[in-house]
């Protein structure tokens, strides 16, 4: 079967409005589409660990205490859950990394994502370099909870994933991992290494033009 984006940005459009998000912006998502399907010819399938494309919703629409529990596991109902670690207020401080171009719209593309198995066992501060000499981005905690909402097989297990495109200026790195049936979004320390915790990036983030 030929791999249809426009189609695939439809799909991740209805599960976003299946799952109660926000009204999503009519103009930017208009736009959006268009984006993809001009650049359809270059995607590949979507495979496990791997989405040619994200349509990511930034915090500004829908709140990480709002989104994260709108997440499960493929086949599960368990909602999503935020680690009791993160203490009060402790989400608004996980910001994009100062270098990371973001687009200024709430709603936008990451292309050609992948949740980064090969560094599961990896200390995360050395795949983070990795990543960076291979001019790949970083996942913010929004990008990984958009993965696992479009794509709940990107989540499983010994193959869950740190987010190290959102830091707080400590030693922190957000992550998202299996916990009691549920994706739970949680933190690790950047120099203690887990055999079941990769570092998943992407190649681009495109925003609307408009």
């Amino acid at each position: 079967m030929t791999f249809d984006p426009g189609t695939e940005f439809d799909r991740q459009v209805q599960t976003l409005t299946e799952k109660d998000y926000p009204p999503l912006p009519a103009g930017p998502l208009a736009e959006l589409r268009a984006q993809v399907v001009a650049r359809g010819g270059a995607m590949a399938e979507p495979e496990q660990g791997r989405a040619p494309f994200l349509l990511v919703v930034t915090r500004q629409l829908a709140p990480l205490e709002r989104a994260v529990p709108l997440t499960a596991l493929a086949g599960k109902a368990k909602p999503g859950i935020i680690d009791r670690h993160y203490a009060p207020g402790d989400l608004e401080r996980f910001e994009p990394l100062e270098e990371a171009a973001m687009p200024a719209s709430p709603l936008y593309l990451l292309l050609d994502v992948e949740r980064g198995e090969e560094f599961c066992g990896a200390i995360p501060k050395d795949a983070m370099a990795v990543i960076a000499e291979r001019r790949r981005l970083l996942l913010t905690m929004e990008e990984g909870i958009s993965f696992v909402t479009q794509h709940p097989t990107a989540l499983a297990k010994n193959k869950c994933f740190s987010l190290g495109g959102s830091r707080c200026g400590d030693r922190r790195v957000p992550a998202v991992w299996i916990s009691q049936g549920a994706p739970k979004l949680g933190w690790c320390w950047e120099g203690n290494p887990h055999t079941w915790l990769g570092m998943a990036s992407a190649a681009e983030r495109l925003g609307p033009q408009a």
